[in-house]
């Protein structure tokens, strides 16, 4: 995720030199994820080949398309699960830049550790 995550799209705020960047498009997670390129296969083909465009989906993302548009993208079990992992740590990192920018004092860790009741 290490590539993802460098490319994205920063902004600095005035509040400090926190740096909040802009979580990465579905489009750069799936090409970090799939190394080969993309096939495309209009909906009607794809019904007739279905056994194939599974097969072909272990390895490549595929594209389903109706009259001439992505209608749909059938990827693995296993590339999914790896867009949806790089796709909630992007959003747990924005989260945390947001945190540091925010203005104000820090909590303590002792508060923080009482208020949802660890000791």
């Amino acid at each position: 995720m290490g590539a993802v995550l460098a490319g994205r799209v920063e902004r600095h705020h005035a509040a400090g030199d926190a740096t909040v960047r802009d979580p990465p498009s579905c489009t750069e997670l799936s090409g970090i994820l799939y190394n080969t390129g993309v096939g495309t296969i209009n909906v009607s083909e794809a019904r007739e080949n279905l056994a194939r465009v599974l097969d072909e989906a272990q390895s490549e993302a595929v594209v389903l398309e109706r009259y001439g548009r992505p209608a749909a993208v059938v990827v693995s079990v296993e590339r999914y699960e790896q867009l949806l992992d790089g796709f909630e740590e992007a959003q747990d990192i924005a989260a945390f830049d947001a945190a540091l920018a925010e203005e104000g004092p820090n909590i303590p860790w002792e508060q923080v550790r009482s208020d949802l009741g660890w000791r």
